[in-house]
């Protein structure tokens, strides 16, 4: 090889270093100085449901802590994919984030299109919280406990149906999951949403339902609904009385409805670092963490990394069940 090829590839080497660094000074700047407008967050569901209830009060407290008015668009539809695939094509500078349920790992085996890729369209931002979904039915129902409720089911196949908020929530796979397990035979009733669900319990027009805490604790409390069980590995500080189906002897289940906060692709490593810190900065703050619980989410401290990890153990699990029982979207 001659010296004037070697100088030449050296000279290349160097300037593809100095770029490389460049690139990485600029998104370390850029970093420092995100965010310098308003931040958007669609949450591809309807409002007043779990995501939304969760994502307002995170979201004003982040809002205080940067500084910067965060706007919260409400983008539902199409089994949250419209709102997702918003986001997905959003340009990927921290100033459009998602935040989404279960939704999120549950589509991509659902639907045969659906219309993003949670692994390669998106990058993790943080994981900050989890609901538990709990098992209600209305007061006139039979059974007191849930091994009474296994027991009543099982003695009258088909009899019983359960209202869930839709078709592919996190609700209705928890409540496929312990079908499989349990063999339970129960038939779905989709609602539009978590309130319409509850409503038709509390109504008596369905006995049955699989709900996320949030919007069941109140109605529990007030004695309209009683909860048998939770999904959840832990109790819940809002439903402290309510035993998980582990207790029950349903081993290793779990079925909580999870938050993520994701970007676009692409998004600049140091904003979602950023972003992360701030999260978990506002999740410490007690006033909204003492609400949060109260309500019966779980908090969690999650690096990008971990959020990662658990989207893709997500996606084979509840594609596991989504196979074995056939589930279609409605």
């Amino acid at each position: 090889m001659s010296p004037l090829f070697e100088h030449s590839q050296k000279l290349s080497f160097m300037r593809l270093s100095l770029l490389i660094l460049l690139l990485g000074l600029g998104s370390i700047v850029h970093a420092q100085d995100y965010p310098n407008r308003p931040i958007k967050v669609v949450i591809p569901s309807s409002p007043g449901g779990p995501s939304d209830i969760f994502g307002r009060s995170l979201m004003q407290q982040l809002s205080e802590n940067l500084g910067k008015p965060i706007i919260i668009e409400n983008k539902p539809g199409a089994g949250s994919k419209i709102g997702i695939q918003q986001v997905a094509k959003s340009a990927p500078d921290g100033y459009t984030l998602l935040l989404v349920s279960s939704t999120f790992v549950i589509n991509p085996s659902l639907y045969a299109d659906p219309g993003f890729d949670p692994v390669k369209d998106f990058t993790p931002v943080a994981l900050p919280v989890s609901s538990p979904n709990v098992i209600v039915v209305h007061p006139s129902f039979p059974a007191k406990d849930i091994k009474e409720f296994f027991a009543i089911v099982k003695a009258n196949p088909g009899k019983y149906d359960y209202a869930s908020p839709g078709g592919g929530t996190g609700p209705h796979l928890s409540a496929e999951l312990l079908k499989l397990r349990m063999h339970l035979d129960m038939a779905h009733i989709p609602y539009k949403g978590g309130g319409p669900a509850l409503q038709a319990v509390l109504a008596n027009q369905v006995p049955i339902g699989l709900s996320a805490i949030p919007p069941a604790t109140p109605q529990v409390k007030a004695g309209a609904l009683r909860a048998l069980a939770l999904t959840s590995s832990t109790r819940s500080s809002s439903l402290p009385d309510v035993p998980t189906l582990n207790e029950a002897g349903v081993t290793d289940f779990e079925g909580d409805t999870l938050s993520f906060i994701m970007a676009p692709a692409g998004t600049p490593p140091a904003i979602v670092q950023k972003l992360n810190r701030e999260i978990t900065k506002a999740l410490e703050n007690s006033e909204l963490r003492n609400k949060l619980i109260s309500m019966g989410y779980l908090t969690y401290s999650s690096t990008p990394e971990q959020v990662s990890q658990k989207i893709k153990v997500d996606i084979e699990k509840w594609a596991k069940v989504i196979k074995s029982g056939n589930i279609k979207p409605d």
